[in-house]
């Protein structure tokens, strides 16, 4: 059977810009004819052209919406973005499964980037996904989320093809273009390989951190893992739970787990409600931690809020500012921890906390800024109160968390319960 040629998906919204996305279809193919497009229409009506591959009923059919086109177009915009946004997930998803494409691109406004960002959202983490975009230098947090979703800015808007519209284009299909290519062959030389894989294990890190996870990741690449190092400022948390969740890790040393802090107080490095739930689902060997648990992050010193002025603070670097976290609110997050671990552990035996009993961060040990015993041992205390009887077991350690021996024994250890879950 010869090989499937290597194939795009494009998506947008076509009722409003046809002639846009049939600009950029021609300057894939132009860019290497070998090519193929994939053209999917998302838009709110339908629309009739010979280059359109999966046209906007089929989209509709597939989110499950019975009523028909006419009875669409009856309902407010947000509702017909939500209902098209279902429909293409479910069909770009089936495309992916069946190995058909190899690239995805949009151009498009913030309705149009909504629907494009969603799917995207929704493929695994190295599929190749670019957006041309009208929001594309705003804030684009909520669009990429912890994907690799790349965001191009458009300039002009994308409403009629002009000089500088169209260079912009260009330049967005050469790019896709050379992404699908290097997937394509990067997957068939996946298929091709009769090595195993390296085990792939995630490390949770900070600056407050670096130095004991650089320890522990070294003492790791030693045993053959592939080590993957979570920068845990929101996004990096839940990117290190989503490639759980896709099975691409094996294990999880979760030493920095700052983020808690964040969501608790308000702070601008939170991962949200669900961080530390993913490897326990997943039933994955972990061992959690409590690095830099003893901060909670802001930007500059002018647009922290006023009431944590008062606290003990740090200003970290021009552009972030961090204050002591209090021993009510440490007895707070050592009872989260304890609770989402063992609400959520599949396997609990595969599960096991460590704590540095001389400091959870390079700021936290005794002579430093934020050294608080007091604070500490609330922390410790909820999290072992908290976890007695749930088959999680709690090490502690005399040591601090950038320990070289601390780093080497947790690094061993991980390896221990990577080999007993085999």
């Amino acid at each position: 059977m010869p090989p499937l040629k290597t194939s795009i998906a494009v998506i947008g919204t076509l009722d409003t810009k046809l002639e846009e996305f049939l600009y950029l279809r021609s300057r894939i193919l132009g860019n290497d004819p070998s090519l193929a497009v994939v053209l999917i229409d998302a838009g709110r009506s339908i629309i009739e052209h010979d280059a359109i591959t999966i046209k906007q009923c089929e989209v509709l059919k597939a989110s499950g919406f019975q009523r028909g086109d006419n009875a669409l177009m009856s309902l407010p915009r947000g509702d017909i973005i939500k209902i098209m946004t279902k429909g293409a997930i479910k069909t770009v998803k089936q495309l992916k499964d069946r190995e058909e494409i190899h690239a995805i691109i949009s151009l498009g406004g913030s309705g149009g980037t909504s629907i494009a960002s969603a799917v995207m959202r929704e493929l695994p983490v190295t599929f190749p996904k670019l957006i041309v975009s009208t929001v594309a230098s705003s804030d684009v947090s909520f669009y990429v989320a912890e994907t690799d979703i790349t965001m191009m800015y458009s300039v002009v808007d994308i409403a009629g093809l002009n000089e500088v519209l169209k260079a912009v284009v260009d330049n967005a299909a050469a790019a896709i273009a050379g992404m699908a290519k290097a997937y394509a062959k990067r997957i068939s030389n996946d298929h091709n390989d009769i090595e195993t894989t390296r085990k792939g294990i995630g490390i949770t890190m900070f600056g407050v951190t670096t130095k004991g996870v650089n320890a522990a990741r070294k003492r790791l690449e030693s045993y053959g893992f592939e080590v993957y190092v979570f920068h845990a400022t929101g996004s990096g948390g839940r990117a290190m739970e989503r490639l759980a969740t896709e099975g691409r890790l094996h294990g999880i040393l979760d030493l920095t787990t700052t983020e808690l802090a964040d969501e608790l107080a308000g702070g601008v490095f939170s991962a949200g409600s669900s961080r530390l739930m993913a490897a326990a689902r997943a039933g994955l060997p972990q061992i959690v931690s409590v690095g830099a648990l003893d901060m909670i992050n802001f930007g500059p010193m002018d647009t922290m809020p006023k009431k944590f002025r008062e606290r003990k603070l740090v200003e970290h670097t021009p552009s972030v500012t961090i204050v002591r976290t209090t021993e009510q609110e440490c007895d707070e997050l050592g009872r989260r921890i304890a609770q989402r671990l063992k609400e959520n552990c599949t396997r609990p035996e595969f599960t096991e906390v460590w704590l540095p009993l001389r400091g959870v961060s390079a700021l936290d040990v005794q002579g430093q800024a934020f050294y608080d015993k007091v604070s500490d041992e609330a922390l410790f205390t909820a999290i072992k109160n908290g976890l007695e009887g749930s088959g999680i077991s709690v090490n502690e350690l005399d040591t601090d968390i950038n320990d070289p021996g601390w780093s080497d024994s947790i690094a061993k250890r991980l390896r221990e319960l990577i080999e007993l879950k085999g």
